[in-house]
Parts: structure tokens; C-alpha cells; sequence
């Protein structure tokens, strides 16, 4: 697999995608938009992870560079993106429509002074905003303050909402590190990689807008999404030291 040459822009806007026809198209637009208003060398990539609806044409024609990993999940998807972006850095967030991308920018600046991961907080914890309906109850207060409080005390990963969808990494960094997941818990095993390496992080403030899907579902799913995460947490807790890649 010819993996792209990193760094030969400044920026990649990644979007993980399945089945997003309703929204897709319309976050590439924002997220195009957002890179010509502040003046940003960069591009737009689309991670389709097999969608079988027209995901991936309706990307393409709003400008999308799409790459396409056909087994499943949402972590081998995010991962394959970002590991084919072109950018010195990489902003990534979900394609339905419940994050605004013209809040790129301030991860981008987070980026450029020198942190290694800028994660978005959305709970009020670290002064993000849930719209109305844009969060299911047991995810905004049991699951994600659960997990975060032992992303917190066990790893000492310093963020509020570990489960945060919208996040900045610098794409050397990422590309050294391994990863051993590959669903919904990548997002927390970022994360944590990142925090045990004593990577430099920062959180930052984003707003959490319902999706704008008509005719699908969110791909989480509570509580198998949730015992996957423990099941990791206890996995590297007993783990031997991360690895990484030369």
C-alpha cells in the first residue's frame, strides 16, 4: 500500500465516513470553506470505511480526496486517514454534522506551538457546549465521565471528555506511535498513547451539535462501545511498555 508523503501541506482535515450520504458532502464544503476564509495549506480527506450508500461519490464531488479501507471500524478507518494525510498536521472529526469546522483553526494554532495532540471537549467540565439532543443522557452522564474519570486517575491523560470525537494531531507524532484497536475505543487509546508518552496535549473548548442524519443511526453503541473501552483500559493497564514503530 503506497502510503502518501506527509508534511507536503500544512494541514488535512480527516472525516471517518460510513454511510454519511446525508451529511458528507456538506462537512467537505465547511471544511473546504474553512481552510480558503483563513488562508490554510491544506486538504480534505475522506476515510470511507465501505459505505454502500454514495458517500463516497457525493465526497469527491465536493472536493474530497477519499481513501477507503474496507474492513470495519471506526479506529482502522480514523488511523488509515490520518496515516495517508499529506499534512504536517492533522485535524479529524466525524462527517454527520455534529461538529462545526470552522472551529478548525483553533486546533490548528494549538498545533503550531508545539502540542502533539489538541483534544476537543464538548461537556461543561472543560467549558465545551452540548447543543439540545446532540448527546443520548446515559453517554453525557455515565459513560463518558465515567471513562474519563479513569482515562484521569489511571492514566493520567489530562482531558475531560475522553470520548471527544473532535481532535488535532501533529502527523509525525502519530505515525510513530501503535495502536492495538480498532473500534469506537481508538478514540481513548489516542489518547492514552499519547498521555503515557508524555506527549504534549491540550484541550480545548468545541460545541456538540445533533447529526444531521435522516436515515441512518449513530455507529456507537452503548454499552458494547463502553465494555470495549474497560476491556481496553484493563488490557493496557497490564499490559508491558507501549510500543512503537521506528
Amino acid at each position: 500500500m503506497d502510503i502518501a508523503p506527509p508534511h507536503s501541506l500544512e494541514l488535512s482535515i480527516v472525516m471517518p465516513c460510513l454511510n454519511e450520504a446525508d451529511t458528507v458532502a456538506n462537512c467537505v464544503r465547511q471544511a473546504f470553506e474553512t481552510l480558503r476564509r483563513n488562508g490554510i495549506s491544506g486538504e480534505v480527506v475522506v476515510a470511507d470505511n465501505g459505505s454502500t450508500d454514495n458517500s463516497a461519490a457525493l465526497s469527491r464531488d465536493a472536493g474530497a480526496r477519499v481513501v477507503t479501507t474496507q474492513k470495519r471500524g471506526y479506529g482502522r478507518a480514523l488511523s488509515h486517514g490520518i496515516r495517508e494525510a499529506r499534512g504536517r498536521y492533522v485535524v479529524f472529526a466525524d462527517a454527520d454534522g455534529s461538529y462545526d469546522f470552522s472551529e478548525v483553526p483553533t486546533f490548528l494554532h494549538a498545533l503550531r506551538q508545539g502540542f502533539d495532540l489538541v483534544h476537543g471537549c464538548r461537556l461543561p467540565a472543560g467549558n465545551g457546549t452540548i447543543m439540545p439532543g446532540a448527546m443520548p443522557f446515559l453517554h453525557r452522564w455515565v459513560g463518558n465521565p465515567l471513562l474519563t474519570l479513569l482515562a484521569r486517575v489511571l492514566f493520567g491523560a489530562p482531558v475531560h471528555d475522553v470520548y471527544c470525537g473532535f481532535k488535532g494531531v501533529r502527523h509525525e507524532t502519530f505515525r510513530k506511535l501503535s495502536f492495538v484497536t480498532s473500534g469506537m475505543e481508538f478514540s481513548t487509546e489516542l489518547v492514552l498513547r499519547m498521555a503515557l508518552k508524555n506527549r504534549k496535549i491540550k484541550e480545548v473548548p468545541v460545541t456538540l451539535y445533533r447529526d444531521g442524519r435522516k436515515n441512518g443511526r449513530s455507529h456507537m453503541r452503548t454499552i458494547r462501545d463502553g465494555l470495549k473501552t474497560i476491556a481496553y483500559f484493563a488490557r493496557e493497564l497490564g499490559s508491558s511498555p507501549i510500543p512503537t514503530e521506528p
